[in-house]
């Protein structure tokens, strides 16, 4: 069986990029990767504000952000209080679903939810955790949940959301995050020697390039300025390789207001009070909206296409607008990586078969004339099954498994946004250099939603 590329470029919607004119990039986690000390700030500034300014008890001061326990794409459910991972339909994966830190058993979740399945009405109590801050905001909610469990403390869940989501969002717009990253850099930014290459090579082949991003204009001129300073020449900026660069953004609201352009003076970090009706060369600008964005550029929607890590955030809005999307997965070079090693192959191979002796034992056996040896076998094939489960998700996270796939090898409910909002997805940006400017980049064939669609191998017709 061959094995997948950690680097590759993994298709949901046919796309030429040949037709793609237009490169636009958030920056957080898109053109800038972070490493896993950037979650404990963030952990550690949220905690403060919530025992400094939230009055919460000060032993919470003690909480340590713990990197093996979230994973992406978990749901908080504001009336219950547990941390929920679904598959591909919404059901709550089996082992996927902890109140605190305390995982639920299958029958805890019946009696919880009365079935693993979330309907629309239960739905709209959760709270998608997505963007780069949510390893850290999942982590801070179980553990202030655990908190209040031991303490004996009554407590409403949604409140427990209110007041981290508060103080996570407090630490990314007051500034205390970009000051902490920085003022050590080297500690938290992860230099890419190939982000340069990437962009220059498209510039080189006539792209247009913009940067859209939420973070202020010196977070990320710091930030460029760090990741790109052993390969920029000392007379060279950054911002000469963007056509247009926004800070401020406001997304997802961006792709949906009619805010104006704001021409911001990076010397006097002050907004001119003009009208934007035209991007200059080396400017920055403020705020604004998609509607005006392409009224000045002219740029058409499907000649664009957009990278961003944040499946709501930035890709929902210009998915729907009619750019093309690119969805950034730093995790999935690492989950790629560990489904390619022969001992998680192992299990795989031993689940299929394990499923299918379970489905002809099943078939066999009549109902109502089970025997002893009958259920004895099923006992153990099914304990087999388990383990083999069990085994597997190990391999990804101890807690959660794997950001894309299930216990029981569906996809995720994670892997169904991206599904619905990329075009693509891979994980750095500087993916792209390992495929021509030209190419076509083709759903694969073997790629089915409905079980009941053939998958015929070409190699069927090799001799």
């Amino acid at each position: 069986m061959p094995k997948l590329d950690p680097k590759g470029i993994y298709v949901n919607k046919n796309l030429r990029l040949d037709h793609v004119q237009v490169y636009g990039f958030d920056y957080d986690y898109t053109l800038a990767h972070y490493s896993a000390n950037l979650q404990s700030l963030i952990y550690d500034l949220a905690k403060e504000y919530l025992v400094n300014e939230l009055r919460y008890p000060d032993s919470c001061m003690e909480f340590k952000y713990d990197n093996s326990f979230p994973i992406r794409g978990l749901y908080y459910d504001k009336s219950k209080g547990c941390l929920l991972k679904l598959d591909f339909f919404g059901s709550i994966e089996p082992g996927g679903c902890y109140f605190g830190r305390h995982k639920l058993s299958r029958l805890e979740i019946n009696n919880l939810y009365g079935t693993r399945h979330i309907g629309r009405d239960q739905a709209r109590g959760l709270v998608g955790l997505m963007d780069f801050f949510c390893f850290s905001e999942a982590c801070l909610i179980a553990d202030i949940v655990q908190h209040f469990v031991d303490a004996k403390l009554e407590f409403d869940a949604s409140y427990v959301y209110q007041d981290v989501n508060q103080a996570i969002q407090h630490v990314h717009r007051s500034g205390l995050a970009h000051r902490g990253i920085l003022s050590d850099p080297q500690k938290y930014l992860v230099k890419n020697g190939q982000l340069l290459r990437f962009l220059r090579t498209l510039k080189e082949n006539g792209k247009k390039l913009f940067l859209l991003t939420n973070s202020p204009f010196y977070f990320v001129d710091g930030g460029m300025n760090f990741m790109l300073e052993d390969s920029l020449g000392h007379q060279d900026s950054w911002r000469e390789l963007f056509d247009v660069v926004i800070a401020k953004a406001s997304k997802p609201q961006f792709y949906t207001s009619e805010h104006p352009f704001r021409c911001y003076d990076v010397e006097k970090d002050t907004l001119a009070y003009s009208k934007v009706d035209t991007f200059l060369p080396n400017k920055v600008y403020y705020h604004g909206c998609l509607k005006t964005f392409m009224q000045i550029t002219k740029w058409k929607g499907p000649e664009v296409i957009y990278f961003g890590d944040h499946l709501f955030s930035d890709l929902r809005g210009p998915s729907k607008s009619g750019w093309r999307t690119a969805a950034i997965v730093h995790e999935l070079e690492n989950e790629i990586q560990i489904q390619n090693e022969d001992n998680y192959r192992f299990e795989q191979a031993k689940l299929h078969i394990i499923q299918e002796l379970l489905g002809k034992l099943h078939s066999a056996v009549p109902k109502g004339v089970e025997c002893e040896t009958y259920t004895s076998l099923l006992q153990e094939l099914n304990k087999e099954r388990q383990k083999a489960r069990r085994t597997m998700k190990d391999m990804f996270n101890t807690s959660f498994g794997a950001t894309f796939l299930t216990d029981t090898g569906q996809e995720s409910s994670f892997a169904y946004h991206i599904h619905q909002y990329a075009d693509v997805y891979t994980s750095k940006p500087d993916n792209f250099l390992f495929y021509p400017p030209e190419a076509w980049l083709h759903v694969p064939y073997d790629i089915k939603i409905m079980p009941h669609h053939v998958k015929v191998s070409s190699s069927l017709f090799r001799t």
